[in-house]
């Protein structure tokens, strides 16, 4: 670490040196005060050391996030655009395409607090104070479901939590294992016969492709993580489904192979799913996006920090299986919520307005119709 502070001291045209003898030996500048060396030895150990006095509560670590961060890594830290994402990913490194956050693999909580408070935000490096910076670290924490909404992250605590992937690296031993076969004499002569090049690996096709024809190994959308929805009927539907709600007389066996045949739905709710529109269930869809960080969809859907969301619609409150709902949401299921469009309407608009006490870390969607097309295309999906 003393030749780091050294080359740092040195490039930035400082003669500081850290000891009387390197200051005899190179005939310049003079030893480092103590106090000049601790104003640059900034960093914060897994252990804590280098931690500064100060505390921070999620709730807080939100309103800060919010402000500060979420321009970048989005109001749930589901990330935008190409700036990563900070939340989610669970389970997710033994995959071909693993999604890496905090929660799902970095190793230590001082990497975070170190990072957020010397790098960030990007641009305006510096400007977030301890307290802030704790809160922050809280924050993202709750959102990778590490830790209750009522949680306070302090110098003092610090080290009692353990990111879930902490065993997850181990020591570089390169220089011992690998470095030694480097330092022998190199052969230069009778190295093999010569090699020529005559096609490219495009031409043989040996370049190896994913599912989705695109080279292997390539990460996807961030959006696209769960399953994508069904597509929606057809516009004509509704007076289909409704001809054949009156019309008793059966189809021929030939129409459609008994294979085939889907579950049979009573006819009011299959018109009302048909009736859906399909303009407004894509922009649900597209909408979505801002849900999906914490809650999947679709075929095969998993919980994460949020419960899946397939067949919310018509549903009592606390439906999904596996799940861990808070308090004040096991609470409202009790007395009998049901999430029908007027009630979703008004947890998108202001969650903890509605509900005190949720875990859902988010300020709301203030815009109707961006509430209107969410839950069309939440209907869309079913149970």
């Amino acid at each position: 670490m003393s030749k780091l502070r050294n080359r740092l001291l040195l490039s930035l045209g400082l003669v500081l040196l850290s000891t009387p003898a390197m200051s005899e030996k190179l005939g310049l500048g003079r030893p480092a005060l103590p106090e000049e060396l601790a104003a640059w030895d900034v960093a914060v150990l897994p252990d804590g050391k280098g931690l500064k006095p100060g505390s921070g509560d999620v709730l807080t670590g939100e309103e800060v996030f919010g402000e500060k961060c979420a321009v970048c890594h989005g109001e749930f830290a589901e990330g935008i655009d190409s700036w990563p994402v900070l939340a989610g990913g669970d389970g997710t490194l033994t995959d071909r395409r693993p999604v890496k956050t905090i929660g799902s693999y970095w190793p230590h909580l001082s990497t975070v607090w170190d990072y957020v408070h010397r790098s960030m935000p990007f641009g305006e490096a510096q400007t977030v104070t301890v307290d802030e910076t704790y809160a922050i670290t809280a924050f993202l924490l709750y959102s990778n479901g590490l830790v209750d909404e009522d949680f306070t992250l302090s110098d003092k605590n610090f080290t009692e939590v353990t990111l879930p992937n902490a065993d997850g690296f181990y020591p570089d031993d390169r220089p011992e294992s690998e470095y030694p076969k480097f330092k022998g004499e190199p052969c230069m002569k009778d190295c093999g016969a010569p090699v020529k090049v005559t096609k490219r690996a495009i031409e043989l096709n040996v370049t190896p492709e994913d599912p989705d024809g695109r080279p292997a190994g390539t990460l996807p959308p961030l959006d696209t993580s769960a399953a994508t929805a069904p597509a929606p009927p057809a516009a004509s539907a509704p007076a289909e489904v409704a001809e054949a709600a009156n019309d008793p007389a059966p189809l021929p066996a030939a129409t459609v192979p008994a294979a085939d045949v889907p579950a049979v739905a009573p006819a009011a709710a299959q018109i009302e799913t048909a009736s859906l529109d399909p303009a407004l269930v894509g922009q649900g869809e597209a909408a979505f996006k801002k849900c999906s960080a914490c809650h999947k969809v679709g075929e095969g859907a998993k919980n994460g920090t949020g419960p899946v969301l397939n067949g919310i619609f018509g549903a009592a409150a606390g439906h999904a299986e596996k799940f861990k709902y808070s308090k004040a949401l096991t609470d409202k299921a009790a007395e009998g919520l049901v999430w029908n469009e007027a009630e979703l309407d008004a947890f998108l608009e202001n969650p903890k307005g509605f509900m005190k006490g949720t875990k859902m870390a988010f300020a709301g969607l203030k815009k109707p119709d961006e509430r209107a097309a969410i839950i069309a295309y939440l209907r869309s999906l079913g149970n």
